[in-house]
């Protein structure tokens, strides 16, 4: 009997294992060092026959598991990385279990699932049924996505087809945004368009949002040329909104696309007391949501918002025979890169059927009280200084010295995070160098926020 008919013929005992590794792992996260930088890797090489699936985790658990970091614990919080809820790991175990490829609805109900788990998504951000979504790997793509569509819906007002004749003859594309994500920066150099042609109009002062008159001046002098908007609905260093009901309105008097980068920030909509926050999302075209970071899911996950299904269909359409699918009538695959796809959508099924809106709330609120508390321990210490008021689950705050080089910055971060408590994430605010501590996980509590300060506090001091 071969290795693998063998690991078949003894899979219940071996996933028997896994669970309780993974069950070790669960339970004592918040024990495990935060960050394992320093940790080295063993020596290893293809084996010849192989050594089977239990050996093979006996061995990832002796030299490996040690190297990976705690970044689905509590006190992780570098860029905006949520920890997967106890639903969302079912639902992930099992989309390998199933292994189903969501490229088309025909195959099974998995596709309808995406259908259902989408709807649900528009119910908790107060999205109109008018949208229609996918789920793409992460905000990368999912602005990617946008901004395809943008360009083609741009190369129409040109009488052009991009999908068929690419930018030839088309004007240079003009993209404005006040404090764009450097995920922006990447899909205009994936889709041609090149990072030259984002335009930073100028933010309201000691603001990160957009300032709509310098917006407008813009516009007016450039009204003869369809353009595309970026607006952020939460932006990474200090969760800063755009005025998103003031940018729509434009809509009536100047020619642009709007796309909404709400990757995180738009999980304000899930408590009454930020609702007010993504007051005109629904004035988007294209809406971009990770699901990897404030859902809780585990990754890769998030899902992009359209009101222009025509658009992406022209621009992602796939017209292999074997495959079937048209512009009439769209499969999965006519609607984002990808051909073959990951069951994405189950994890998310899973924890917002088991958690509901109410979870979702409780989740938010609970993290973005975290935040304004580290915030307010900062405001109050002689040993840092708040850069920006905590407008929801980001602290963008620096050391209290007369000047900050990125080296002592850097310098403390190294120190801070070495400790393995805590894991944080510099940043540039205003030209000044930055310490990021952005509050996602489910898991994070009031103790954690002892820990935290304790980290803070004893590192400050430790480079005196």
């Amino acid at each position: 009997m071969n290795v693998i008919n063998q690991d078949q013929k003894n899979f219940e005992h071996i996933l028997k294992k896994v669970v309780q590794h993974a069950t070790n792992f669960y339970n004592g996260i918040e024990d495990r060092r935060v960050s394992t930088q320093s940790y080295e890797m063993p020596k290893n090489e293809l084996s010849k026959l192989g050594i089977g699936a239990s050996a093979t985790l006996e061995y990832f658990t002796q030299y490996y598991a040690k190297g990976l970091s705690g970044s689905a614990g509590s006190r992780y919080l570098g860029f905006v990385t949520g920890g997967s809820t106890p639903a969302s790991i079912i639902g992930d175990w099992l989309v390998s279990i199933y292994d189903q490829n969501v490229s088309s609805s025909q195959d099974s109900i998995a596709g309808l699932i995406e259908l259902e788990t989408i709807d649900m998504l528009k119910e908790l951000f107060y999205l109109s049924n008018e949208y229609s979504g996918t789920f793409v790997s992460g905000a990368t793509m999912a602005n990617f996505v946008g901004l395809a569509q943008a360009r083609q819906w741009i190369a129409h007002h040109y009488g052009k087809d991009t999908s068929i004749e690419g930018l030839y003859d088309i004007p240079p594309i003009k993209i404005l945004s006040g404090a764009p994500h450097s995920s922006v920066f990447k899909a205009t150099s994936m889709l041609g368009i090149g990072r030259k042609s984002i335009n930073l109009i100028p933010c309201k002062e000691d603001r990160e949002a957009i300032d709509i008159e310098k917006l407008i001046e813009f516009l007016e002098q450039n009204k003869s040329e369809p353009c595309i908007v970026v607006a952020n609905a939460g932006t990474v260093n200090t969760v800063d909104y755009d005025d998103m009901v003031a940018i729509g309105k434009l809509k009536q008097h100047y020619h642009f696309w709007l796309h909404i980068d709400a990757a995180f920030g738009g999980f304000a909509a899930c408590s009454p007391m930020y609702r007010e926050l993504v007051e005109g999302m629904d004035y988007a075209d294209s809406i971009t949501v990770d699901a990897h970071k404030w859902l809780n899911v585990p990754y890769d996950s998030a899902m992009q918002f359209t009101r222009h299904k025509q658009l992406q269909v022209e621009v992602f359409q796939n017209n292999a025979a074997y495959l079937g699918g048209s512009i009439e009538n769209p499969e999965f695959f006519d609607l984002t890169p990808e051909n073959s796809r990951r069951f994405r959508a189950l994890p998310a099924w899973f924890t917002l059927k088991a958690y509901g809106k109410k979870g979702y709330q409780n989740l938010i609120e609970q993290n973005v009280e975290l935040a304004k508390r580290l915030g307010d321990k900062i405001n109050d210490s002689q040993e840092f200084k708040l850069l920006s008021p905590v407008r929801l689950n980001v602290v963008c705050f620096s050391l209290n010295k007369e000047s900050i080089s990125t080296e002592i910055n850097n310098q403390f971060l190294t120190s801070l995070n070495k400790q393995g408590k805590v894991f944080m994430t510099p940043t540039i605010y205003k030209g000044v160098p930055a310490i990021r501590a952005a509050f996602s996980n489910w898991r994070t509590e009031e103790k954690d926020l002892d820990i935290i300060w304790e980290a803070l506090i004893s590192t400050v001091q430790s480079i005196k």
